[in-house]
């Protein structure tokens, strides 16, 4: 969770390769590029880097693409992994056991920021099922977008900020609520993470 709180700060996408506990689908290939079977394992294909541990790579992420130490907030402490374990424990460990699934042809896409409690669930979904996909992070820009896509902080109509990724996916889509999935492997785009998981697991599971 830390390296993923890490990507939705800096706007990084991310190719995520679930690695559950009893999958089959990933975890040899990971142990193949990186002599173990431990996550989060990180690939950085533009600078050939591979790492493990959460607090080296989140390091990593801010000082190779926001040239910049660790902020506060996201530097390594004793209460937080605690917090982000009670979290894990209150949703009866979901997301952390594989279950049988389809392989997918091509990596679904997800757009989502890591503090959504409804993008969380999908995820959880998608890592049991060991489904590959894009993460898109579209995290918040400003205080205006506070609050859920029907109910934000600033009335009036929702208005992006240009250039930036939320003004992109909104320009390309209509709204700025997550999750939001799109699979090109069946053309299907929806929102609502209570239909986006029946669509999993009418789709992918056994």
């Amino acid at each position: 969770r830390a390296v993923r709180e890490a990507l939705t700060a800096l706007h990084l996408d991310a190719d995520i390769r679930p690695c559950p506990r009893g999958g089959s689908r990933f975890r040899a290939e990971a142990e193949r590029i990186g002599g173990k079977a431990q996550f989060p394992l990180l690939h950085d294909p533009n600078t050939n880097t591979l790492m493990y541990e959460s607090s080296d790579i989140v390091a990593y992420l801010f000082r190779t693409y926001a040239n910049r130490d660790v902020p506060a907030p996201y530097q390594p402490g004793p209460v937080l992994p605690k917090m982000r374990m009670a979290a894990s424990v209150l949703r009866g460990l979901r997301g952390l056991r594989a279950r049988p699934s389809k392989a997918p042809a091509q990596p679904l896409e997800l757009w989502s920021f890591e503090a959504s409690p409804y993008a969380r669930l999908v995820r959880e979904r998608l890592t049991e099922l060991e489904i590959p996909y894009v993460l898109h992070n579209v995290g918040k820009e400003r205080w205006q977008d506070v609050g859920p896509a029907v109910l934000r902080l600033k009335p009036g109509p929702y208005r992006p900020i240009e250039g930036g990724k939320r003004a992109a996916h909104f320009a390309r889509t209509g709204h700025m609520q997550v999750p939001y999935l799109e699979d090109p492997n069946t053309g299907v785009k929806m929102l609502e993470s209570a239909a986006i998981i029946d669509y999993l697991e009418n789709t992918y599971a056994r």
